[in-house]
């Protein structure tokens, strides 16, 4: 029997997922995955994540944020309504929130607006931050280390050494998806993964992104799924040189305190 293992980051309510979604959180749970955490990136799908999490008390949790690429849909009401969702028993941390000025969707100053807003809320409702960065660190640690941040993981981390130094200098949690398992790009993870302290390392899919690209089965659709969260935990634990089930027991107890599940 495997050790049960958490996946802190699922786009459960993707629509590749529409045709087939129980089907999904049933191969994640008899793969010993659960629970989830479903990833919420806009109010509109902030609400479906938990609306949907609520229907599998336990198994699934979610967080309520706005993605950096949908600040600029945000406005007067916006945390109102997010302040509502976090009320939920099922949702256990504020975001997806962050900077992202590779693809620059959203202004960047109406980024940086309410990303602060998100981490004023956290603060207010004393709960967990759920952090996006993307080609934006020096502008995402300024306003961390401005606000005085502590509670957050960095999720999907893919950075360098220096920022990595600065995330755990920080305090923060660390977020390790299948990008560890693709030879090419995520090289430089796999000797960076060494340096997290395993009380700050928890692991996640990211799915349906980010399919890990060693999979000896792919699926035909090149879809990532919460099942195929062993997979990156295996490799996770061959590159610091652990037992996967003291990683996954690990990263476990870790995501377990961490969102207070």
């Amino acid at each position: 029997m495997n050790n049960p293992i958490i996946d802190i980051g699922v786009n459960l309510m993707h629509r590749s997922f529409h045709q087939d979604r129980e089907q999904v959180v049933e191969r994640a749970v008899a793969n010993q995955v659960e629970p989830l955490i479903l990833t919420g990136t806009s109010l509109r799908n902030s609400t479906d994540a938990a609306r949907y999490a609520s229907r599998y008390p336990g198994k699934l949790f979610a967080t309520a944020g706005i993605h950096p690429h949908d600040a600029k849909s945000c406005d007067g009401q916006t945390m109102a309504k997010l302040r509502q969702l976090a009320a939920l028993p099922q949702v256990v941390a504020i975001g997806e929130c962050g900077l992202d000025y590779n693809r620059d969707f959203s202004p960047r100053d109406v980024q940086r607006k309410w990303f602060a807003e998100q981490i004023r809320l956290a603060f207010e409702l004393d709960m967990p931050l759920f952090l996006h960065e993307r080609e934006a660190f020096s502008d995402f640690a300024a306003i961390l280390k401005e606000n005085e941040v502590k509670h957050a993981v960095v999720h999907c981390f893919t950075g360098t050494q220096t920022e990595l130094k600065a995330y755990l200098e920080m305090g923060f949690h660390i977020g390790i998806t299948g990008w560890i398992c693709d030879e090419r790009r995520g090289k430089h993870l796999r000797e960076l993964v060494r340096q997290i302290p395993l009380d700050r390392l928890m692991i996640e899919t990211d799915a349906p992104f980010l399919t890990p690209r060693d999979l000896k089965e792919k699926p035909a659709d090149g879809r990532n799924e919460p099942a195929f969260l062993r997979h990156i935990l295996h490799t996770v634990a061959q590159c610091i040189g652990k037992p996967e089930d003291e990683v996954a027991e690990s990263t476990t107890k870790t995501a377990t305190a961490f969102f207070r599940i």
